[in-house]
Order: structure tokens, then sequence, then C-alpha cells
């Protein structure tokens, strides 16, 4: 015999936060954070707006989680497409032209970045983890390029790692105030300094 279902209310909690981000990701991206209500969005993830409150108390929390997912997603991505320095700058490109397809998202990305420096934000522990996530992760992988001499010798891994997320963090910022402004061109000069030349064609 096969194992029994799971019933009651709570069977099918994580695929209904699923549901309910990617519905919340969507209404942000088409309706800004200040518009969209959480009734449209329990509305698009087929639930009432009673069912919705039962997985997230407010909208910031579901803010939050929708960047989250996002991180995650891209965390995942970026694993999978770069396995050598050449491959960083073709990832960063797409990533950001992705990026740019939503531009609602990025902008609430920065603006909630900065409201998350106050200590007393509800996003506050979230973004700071994030950072010190971000930075141990990269600096690891940098570390493996400087043990192959391939990361430039007068960069420490643990600065390439802050100055990675400075520069594509402020670059995203700029082209937010200039959609005109092109990124991808300085985002890919600068992995090519912080790589030795030959490396970042290997």
């Amino acid at each position: 015999m096969g194992q029994a279902k799971a019933r009651g209310p709570y069977a099918k909690t994580p695929a209904r936060k699923a549901e309910i981000v990617r519905a919340a990701r969507d209404s942000f991206a088409e309706n800004g954070y200040a518009k969209a209500s959480l009734r449209d969005i329990a509305e698009r993830a087929g639930i009432t707006h009673a069912g919705l409150l039962h997985h997230f108390r407010n909208k910031d929390e579901l803010l939050a989680e929708v960047l989250a997912d996002r991180d995650a997603e891209e965390w995942q991505q970026g694993l999978e497409a770069v396995d050598s320095p050449s491959r960083l700058a073709p990832y960063l490109g797409e990533l950001i032209h992705h990026h740019q397809k939503a531009p609602e998202l990025m902008r609430l990305w920065i603006e909630l970045a900065a409201a998350a420096s106050r200590p007393d934000h509800p996003a506050h522990s979230y973004f700071v983890e994030r950072y010190e996530r971000g930075r141990t992760q990269f600096a690891d992988g940098f570390r493996d390029e400087a043990a192959r001499s391939r990361l430039r010798a007068d960069v420490s891994p643990e600065s390439a790692a802050v100055l990675f997320h400075a520069v594509l963090n402020g670059l995203q910022l700029q082209w937010v105030l200039d959609q005109e402004l092109d990124i991808v061109g300085p985002v890919t000069d600068f992995v090519r300094l912080l790589f030795d030349h030959d490396s970042a064609n290997d």
C-alpha cells in the first residue's frame, strides 16, 4: 500500500505559500508596492484575503519573502551558469537584462534596502544576513580563483566580494534613475579588472 496523503488545511502550505509569493511578485511589478493590495494578491493566488493572512501577516512581510525568493532563485541559477571567470560577466549581463524587464521590482529592492538600514525596520535582519551571506559566498569563490592565480594578486578575496556587491547594486541604482544608461558594459569591465586578463577569457 502507498503512503496516505496528507490531509487538513496545512497539507499544501509550502505550495500555497509559493503561489502567493509568485502572485505578489506579479502584483508588485505591475502596480508598484504602494498600490498593490493584499486582496489583489489573494485573488491572483486563488485564495481568500483571510487565507493569505494565514500565511503572511502584512505586505511588508510578503515583500521580504518575494525578494528572498528571488535571491535564492538567482543564486541557484548563478551556481549552475558560472563555472569559470569567463562566465561571470555574461551571466551578470543576462541577470541585469532580466531585472530591467521588471524595473518596479528593482526600484522596490533599492528602496527597501535603504529603508532597512534602520535597525527597527522589519526587513533589517534579512538584509544584514543577506549581505553577510553574499560576501561570504563570493569571498569563498574568489578565494578559489586566487588559489588558481586567476584573481588579481593585489586584490584580496574579501575585498573583491565587497566590491562586487557595491558595484552591482550601485549600477542598478544608477539605471533606475536613468534607464538609458548602459550598465552591462561597466559590469563586464569590472569583472575584467578583478581577474587576470588570461583567466577572464578561460
